[in-house]
């Protein structure tokens, strides 16, 4: 894991890079320097808790071989991987009960269907809904995604045990291996309206949408009653 202690100060980097923007105030400068300090931080913080989140211990071995239905048919849990030792499934809030996509989980997957091709040279990523597969993928069509590989469980056994036990219209993000014949659970998103800071959304850290992202970066934010909408009306 990386070590602090070993890395040059992040104000003292700061210093030593020439950035600046055409007719900026002295005052703004410094503020954007000691705010480019926090984000240098902040990158390193992200990477010590994604080297914190690749040591984790073996999780629990995956026992049953769920089954899912793809545009090809009927697939088992390991078929998944395909060449693949890891394997993302998202599950997307499109039970049989919604009249159209959740907006959130819709404009996560547009963004999503265009990075797909670059993830699945690394690992398989899957995503699944528990409505019939003919609803799911003409609901694909529908949003113009072209990359994703979508799949209903139709049983819902896999949603129960890793999604929500009560079957509920819920989104969730779970990650697999495999190894030595065995295929384990290696990660899920955990945030909720436990884990969120007062004001807050419940949002993951990171978040796995570029939007929230790309939104951050702006006077406006995030935000604190706004959410994306399926068409821009």
């Amino acid at each position: 894991m990386t070590d602090a202690k070993t890395l040059k100060p992040a104000a003292e980097m700061v210093k030593a890079n020439d950035a600046h923007v055409l007719n900026e105030s002295k005052a703004y400068r410094q503020a954007r320097d000691a705010l480019a300090a926090e984000e240098i931080e902040l990158r390193r913080h992200i990477v010590r808790v994604a080297e914190q989140r690749r040591a984790l211990p073996p999780g629990g071995e995956v026992t049953k071989d769920y089954r899912f239905e793809g545009e090809g048919g009927a697939v088992g849990f390991a078929e998944l991987f395909g060449d693949k030792d890891t394997l993302v499934i998202y599950s997307f809030m499109y039970g049989p009960q919604r009249k159209t996509g959740c907006p959130m989980c819709t404009s996560q997957m547009s963004a999503w269907d265009g990075i797909a091709p670059h993830v699945k040279q690394r690992a398989a990523f899957v995503m699944t809904a528990r409505s019939p597969i003919a609803r799911i993928l003409a609901y694909g069509k529908e949003r113009g995604w072209e990359n994703l590989r979508l799949y209903s469980d139709p049983s819902g056994d896999y949603t129960r045990d890793y999604v929500s036990a009560e079957d509920a219209d819920m989104p969730g993000y779970n990650v697999f291996t495999r190894k030595d014949g065995a295929i384990r659970h290696f990660w899920r998103g955990e945030g909720g309206k436990e884990t969120a800071d007062p004001g807050q959304d419940a949002h993951d850290a990171p978040d796995m949408s570029g939007l929230w992202v790309i939104l951050d970066t702006t006077p406006e934010g995030r935000g604190t009653d706004w959410y994306p909408k399926l068409d821009d009306k």
